[in-house]
């Protein structure tokens, strides 16, 4: 059943009550709030895989992606008992946050005029032990899609390269925005104080291997058009956006993940998918990151590798 002109969808074994399905959150396309909650049932399942068991930070444009936004991270009195929430330590208190571990709760989140679910690098049952590592690549400053994303083309394939030379398995996704994130499966046996500094220290490596096209250097006014090899993501209470999260941009375009081999495709740009036309790509291809969780790996090993090179 379609959520266009309801007032509840049927979701399992849910009823979810809908407001305003027909608000256009993506004018230039007509986009409404149904199509996008549709859109969130159609990839539930490859997606809920990302975001199941943690803490999640809900980017909401109840006036659509033009309007004015917020960053929500404590559940309002609102929100139905049945959606799972986790209370979070934080300085001087604590906060409760979403969990969002079925459809049913993707469905009422994105009624809620939530475009991008950002869910934490660690789980709820684990809130300092992360059990993903992120790199996030974007084109250098002042450079657009064009000749800027095939620098964080070329340089995906050098870190992954590297991180495959740690005994690691990177996965790769476009961010739906302007680049590129490579993501590492952890085993939930690393801090994020040892995680952070790992992948620093992976960035440190590449960065000096090509110093004339890549940089760790945190300031703008320092990196001399270089690309970025950000990895700030990787602290306690940080996040990444989901795997097939829409992003809140013209046309409504999707973070997909990649086979590494379509990295290698000229016409591959960082909003190549949007709402419209990611199921049909999920349908003719499935999931590249199918059997992912099979690819956790220790960080011991490869930081003795990382020694060995650096």
């Amino acid at each position: 059943m379609s959520a266009r002109t309801k007032d509840e969808i049927r979701v399992g074994d849910r009823s979810v009550p809908l407001s305003n399905p027909d608000k256009e959150l993506f004018p230039d396309d007509g986009i409404t709030k149904a199509e996008l909650i549709d859109y969130y049932r159609t990839v539930a399942r490859p997606m809920l895989t990302h975001l199941k068991d943690r803490p999640l930070v809900m980017e909401r444009y109840p006036d659509g992606y033009r309007g004015k936004s917020f960053f929500h991270k404590d559940v309002p009195d609102y929100f139905p008992d049945w959606i799972r929430t986790v209370r979070v330590p934080k300085e001087g208190g604590s906060l409760t946050m979403a969990v969002c571990d079925d459809t049913a709760t993707l469905v009422y989140l994105a009624n809620q005029a939530c475009i991008t679910p950002h869910p934490w690098l660690s789980p709820a049952d684990c809130l300092d032990c992360p059990d993903r590592l992120v790199f996030d690549l974007d084109p250098p400053e002042g450079d657009g899609d064009g000749e800027g994303f095939e620098a964080v083309r070329w340089t995906a394939r050098r870190l992954g390269d590297l991180l495959t030379e740690l005994g690691l398995r990177p996965a790769l996704m476009t961010t739906g925005s302007r680049g590129m994130h490579l993501l590492v499966l952890l085993d939930r046996r690393t801090d994020f104080d040892t995680a952070r500094h790992f992948a620093r220290r992976v960035a440190d490596v590449l960065a000096a291997r090509h110093d004339d096209r890549l940089t760790t250097e945190p300031r703008k006014n320092k990196r001399r058009g270089r690309l970025y090899l950000d990895t700030q993501r990787n602290a306690y209470a940080q996040t990444s956006v989901a795997p097939y999260a829409v992003r809140a941009r013209q046309h409504a375009p999707v973070a997909t993940p990649l086979d590494w081999d379509e990295l290698d495709d000229p016409d591959l740009g960082p909003r190549q998918w949007t709402l419209r036309t990611l199921p049909e790509r999920l349908d003719k291809h499935g999931d590249p990151w199918k059997g992912l969780s099979r690819c956790r790996r220790s960080l011991h090993a490869a930081e003795q590798r990382l020694d060995d090179l650096a």
